[in-house]
C-alpha cells in the first residue's frame, strides 16, 4: 500500500502560480475522474484552497506522472511546477496531511478554516467514488487527530492577526462583549475583518463611519450595522463603548478634545479605543484621559508576538500527537500487507493440497493400496510445503543471515508435534 502527496502551497509558490493551479468546484468533478485514470492511482482526494493545491493518492503512482498531469490539466508547461512543488510518500505523506488539517502548515499557524476545507475535499472525492478503504481510514483518522490537537493544545487559542487581536483585547476588557456598542472608523478590509470577528462574538450593535458614505453603507450592509460619515463623529462617539479606527488618513482624525467631550456625555463610563492605522488616527494624548483606554497597532503587535510564541510551542506539542497517530496509521497499513500475504500463503497451500488430494483419489479409484496412497500423499505434500522454506534456510545459512534464520525458525514448533490421541 502506497500513500503519496503532491502539491504546491504558500511556502513554495507565488500567489500568481497558486491561482493558476487552483481547481474550481466545477473542475474538481472531472479532475478526480481524470486522476483515477492515471497508472497506479487507486484512490485520490484533491485539496484546493487559496493557499494550496494538493493531491493525496493511494497506489503506486510516480511523482512525475502526477506533476505532469497537474500542470497539463491547467494548461501549464510540465517544468513550470518543477521548482515549486513538494512530494511525500508513506509516513511523510500521512504526517503532512495530519499537519495540514491541524492548521500547522497554514499561512496563519493554527487557523481552523483548513480543517473544514479538507473535510469538504474528502466528501467531494467520496461522492465521486474516488475514496476507498485506505484513504477513508486515513482521512477519518486525520479528522480525529485535528480534533485532538484543538482540544489538547493551544495551537489555535491565541490571536495572531491584528483584527482578531483587537477583538480579543475587547473581549478581555468587556465581560459581556455582545452587549457593547462598537464604532468602526474606516470601511476598508481591516475594519471588515474586525466586524466579522465581532459578529462571531455576538456583537450586533455596530456602526461604521467613513469619509465616503457609500463605502460605509456597503460595509454596514454586509455586517448588519449602521452607516454614517466622518462628519458625524462628534455625535457617534458618546454612544460607543469600543472604537476601532483604521483609515488611510495622513493626520489624526480623533483628537483628545472630542474624546474628552464624549466621556463627559457618557458620565465617564469607560471607553476602549483601538487604533489600527499607520499613521495613527487617534491622538496619543487621549491616553491622558482617565476613562479612555487607547491601544495602538504596536501594542497589539506585542500581544501577537507573544501569542505566536505560544502557538509555536503548542505546535511542537501537536507534532508529537501527529507523529504518534501517523505511526498508528502506518501499523494499520502494514497489517493490510500481512493480511494479504497470509491470504496468498493459505491459497497457495490449499492449491497444493487440492492437487495432491485429487491425485490420491485417482489412485484409490485405480485400486491402489490405501495405506500406500496416504503415505505418498503425506510425502508429496510435505516435500512441496517444505521446499521453499528449505531453500530460504539454505541461503540464509550460506550468507550467515542471523535475522532471517531467527525468523524462519519460528515457522515450526519448538517441541515435537504430538499425536491427537496423546
Amino acid at each position: 500500500m502506497t500513500i503519496s502527496a503532491l502539491g504546491i502551497n504558500h511556502k513554495t509558490a507565488p500567489v500568481d502560480l497558486r491561482e493558476r493551479v487552483a481547481f474550481s468546484t466545477e473542475q474538481l468533478d472531472s479532475a478526480l475522474q481524470a486522476v483515477l485514470q492515471l497508472q497506479g492511482v487507486e484512490e485520490v482526494v484533491i485539496v484546493s484552497t487559496c493557499n494550496r493545491t494538493e493531491l493525496y493518492c493511494q497506489g503506486p503512482v510516480s511523482e512525475q506522472l502526477l506533476l505532469g498531469w497537474l500542470a497539463g490539466f491547467h494548461g501549464l508547461a510540465a517544468d513550470t511546477l518543477q521548482q515549486h512543488h513538494y512530494a511525500y510518500s508513506g509516513p511523510q505523506a500521512v504526517n503532512h496531511l495530519m499537519s495540514v488539517a491541524s492548521g500547522l502548515d497554514s499561512l496563519v499557524l493554527g487557523e481552523p478554516q483548513i480543517l473544514g476545507q479538507v473535510k469538504q475535499a474528502y466528501q467531494l472525492a467520496k461522492r465521486h467514488a474516488a475514496v476507498g478503504g485506505v484513504l477513508e481510514r486515513l482521512f477519518q483518522q486525520t479528522f480525529r487527530v485535528a480534533k485532538t490537537v484543538r482540544n489538547e493544545t493551544e495551537v489555535g487559542q491565541n490571536a495572531v492577526s491584528v483584527a482578531y487581536a483587537a477583538v480579543s483585547l475587547a473581549k478581555h476588557i468587556f465581560a459581556r462583549l455582545e452587549k457593547s456598542s462598537v464604532l468602526l472608523i474606516g470601511a476598508g478590509d481591516t475594519s471588515e475583518l474586525v466586524a466579522q470577528h465581532l459578529r462571531q462574538q455576538g456583537v450586533s450593535n455596530l456602526t461604521v463611519a467613513n469619509r465616503t458614505l457609500q463605502r460605509a453603507s456597503e460595509l454596514a450592509d454586509k455586517i448588519g450595522g449602521k452607516a454614517h460619515s466622518l462628519a458625524e463623529l462628534g455625535d457617534l462617539l458618546p454612544a460607543a463603548d469600543i472604537v476601532v479606527s483604521s483609515t488611510a488618513s495622513t493626520l489624526p482624525i480623533v483628537g483628545k478634545g472630542v474624546i474628552e467631550k464624549a466621556l463627559k456625555q457618557r458620565r465617564h463610563k469607560p471607553m476602549l479605543l483601538i487604533d489600527l492605522a499607520v499613521p495613527r488616527d487617534i491622538e496619543e494624548q487621549v491616553n491622558e484621559l482617565d476613562d479612555a483606554y487607547l491601544y495602538t497597532v504596536d501594542d497589539l503587535q506585542n500581544i501577537i508576538s507573544e501569542n505566536v510564541k505560544n502557538r509555536e510551542q503548542a505546535a511542537r506539542q501537536a507534532q508529537i500527537i501527529i507523529q504518534q497517530q501517523s505511526e498508528q496509521f502506518k501499523d494499520w497499513l502494514n497489517s493490510l500487507d500481512s493480511v494479504r500475504l497470509i491470504r496468498q500463503y493459505r491459497q497457495h497451500s490449499q492449491q497444493l493440497a487440492d492437487v495432491q488430494r485429487d491425485k490420491a483419489l485417482q489412485m484409490l479409484q485405480q485400486g491402489k493400496d490405501p495405506e500406500q496412497v496416504i503415505n505418498l500423499l503425506a510425502h508429496r505434500l510435505t516435500q512441496q510445503l517444505s521446499h521453499q522454506p528449505t531453500q530460504l534456510l539454505r541461503t540464509a545459512g550460506e550468507k550467515n543471515d542471523q535475522t532471517a534464520l531467527a525468523l524462519l525458525q519460528n515457522l515450526w514448533p519448538q517441541s515435537p508435534v504430538k499425536n491427537e490421541k496423546d
